[in-house]
């Protein structure tokens, strides 16, 4: 049985007879990276839909459990690590305390702040969770031989170890 047609190829040939001049070293390399992140998102979508959480609350629930126990932080600290506002954030936490997964509690060091902790509930399906969207990740890359998932692996790492020092070198 033949392959099935590669859509990114046919999209880099259409722009190549189109508009040859746009196309760059990049071109390919981005289409596949937009191609794989949609079917990743996807992927991860679904899983989340079956424990009732968005892609948000998954980060902030995700978050905390890797953080190790006690499974908590400040508020600022989640927000930046997600990349949220505060208000994103905020607003994230008031869903997830409502559904039992988190809850505020004062800060023993900071009397006028407060942390944000996984509850019993919250870990486990946490837990839960992330293995669902780990066995969806792995299931996507079935048949794909190792030896290949670890040299894009490297590849990638090398590609962004490569923007990171362009942009530091940039900014000095």
């Amino acid at each position: 049985m033949p392959a099935p047609p590669d859509p990114v190829e046919a999209l880099i040939s259409a722009w190549e007879t189109e508009l040859p001049d746009v196309l760059g070293p990049s071109s390919e390399l981005s289409k596949r990276l937009m191609v794989l992140s949609g079917e990743l998102g996807a992927a991860t979508r679904r899983e989340l839909t079956a424990f009732g959480l968005t892609a948000a609350e998954f980060d902030v629930l995700a978050t905390l459990r890797r953080s190790g126990a006690p499974h908590r932080m400040k508020p600022n600290e989640l927000s930046r690590s997600l990349l949220l506002s505060s208000g994103g954030t905020s607003n994230v936490i008031n869903h997830l305390v409502a559904g039992g997964l988190v809850e505020r509690e004062p800060d023993p060091d900071d009397g006028r702040s407060t942390l944000i902790r996984l509850t019993a509930a919250g870990i486990t399906r946490a837990e839960e969770a992330v293995r669902a969207v780990a066995a969806a990740h792995e299931d996507l890359f079935a048949g794909v031989p190792a030896e290949v998932l670890r040299t894009a692996t490297e590849a990638l790492r090398e590609l962004h170890a490569a923007r990171t020092k362009k942009k530091t070198s940039m900014h000095a």
